[in-house]
């Protein structure tokens, strides 16, 4: 007895959605290391031993860690820093040490390729497509698989750019509040950090964690304006480095730092309306313009020639 392939896709397409639905009633929970990694140092960090991952784990891990190693060197060509870099604006495996990321993105990505060409495979064999049409799907399968990783980390990393420029106005316009009552530069920033929550109050931690690992203030300010995919908020890194280190005022700089974002998010808004605006004329010109040339035609052929 033969099963056709497309009742085998049926079945694996209605347990992976059986799938999906059990993991998001009944999501899995939370990890200790999770919680207790942000309040670690960094060299705590990296000195934290690997989990346990079992026979199969001990036996395919290291061939498919060093398969999407090699994978990830051929398909990125900018180098690993550039990637840690990237995974770090995203905001993506915080709980891991550096070296760890580039890690699992590296299996992520291998991952999503396998689950690419797998889908491709299926359904090339499901269709009874030609072989060059199977081997045309397989390939497509192999660049989405490619593709749809890169640009999940490149969306994350605008959608964390965004998020912290809306924040560091409120941010900035705290700190001036709490260096004008008479607090330091640091004492400020532990301040917001112990009652804020938010992607500039974590990049704000990371600096006070720094500090606390023996980092100057200056230092650990101006490390994490390098690592902080917004502008904005690199330069108030700055001048919080600049005003711990020299003493200057802070607090003017800072509210007038705020009425920048200000006015750069007014014009940004501004703009996007604009386009969408543009947008909205594109249906109505696709649609309504060939229906408006059809009615205005049609008497054509009569006035001209007198044939109806």
């Amino acid at each position: 007895m033969t099963v056709s392939p497309l009742v085998i896709l049926s079945a694996s397409a209605s347990a992976a959605v059986a799938g999906v639905l059990v993991y998001s009633l009944f999501p899995p929970a939370r990890s200790l290391a999770s919680r207790i990694n942000p309040y670690l140092t960094p060299t705590r960090l990296t000195a934290r031993r690997p989990a346990d991952t079992g026979a199969l784990g001990e036996v395919f891990g290291p061939i498919l860690r060093a398969l999407a190693t090699h994978l990830g060197r051929f398909l990125d060509r900018s180098g690993e820093q550039v990637t840690v870099l990237e995974l770090r604006q995203a905001g993506w495996y915080r709980e891991l040490p550096e070296e760890g990321t580039v890690a699992a993105f590296r299996m992520a990505q291998l991952r999503s390729i396998a689950v690419g060409a797998g889908l491709a495979f299926a359904a090339g064999q499901a269709l009874e497509l030609a072989p060059v049409a199977w081997v045309v799907l397989v390939l497509l399968g192999l660049v989405i698989g490619v593709t749809r990783h890169q640009g999940a980390l490149r969306a994350a990393i605008t959608r964390r750019r965004d998020r912290m420029c809306i924040e560091i106005y409120t941010v900035n316009q705290l700190l001036a509040m709490r260096i004008r009552a008479g607090g330091g530069v640091v004492h400020a920033v532990q301040d917001v950090v112990k009652r804020g929550e938010g992607e500039v109050v974590t990049e704000l931690a990371d600096a006070l964690r720094l500090l606390r690992s023996g980092w100057r203030a200056g230092d650990a300010f101006r490390r994490i304006a390098e690592l902080t995919p917004e502008r904005f908020c690199a330069r108030t890194y700055r001048l919080l480095a600049t005003a711990e280190e020299r003493g200057a005022d802070l607090a003017p700089a800072l509210l007038d730092l705020s009425e920048d974002v200000r006015e750069t998010r007014r014009e940004t808004m501004r703009r996007s309306a604009t386009k969408r605006r543009a947008a909205m004329l594109v249906p109505i010109i696709a649609i309504l313009a060939p229906v408006l040339l059809l009615f205005v035609a049609a008497p054509l052929p009569y006035l001209i020639t007198g044939w109806r």
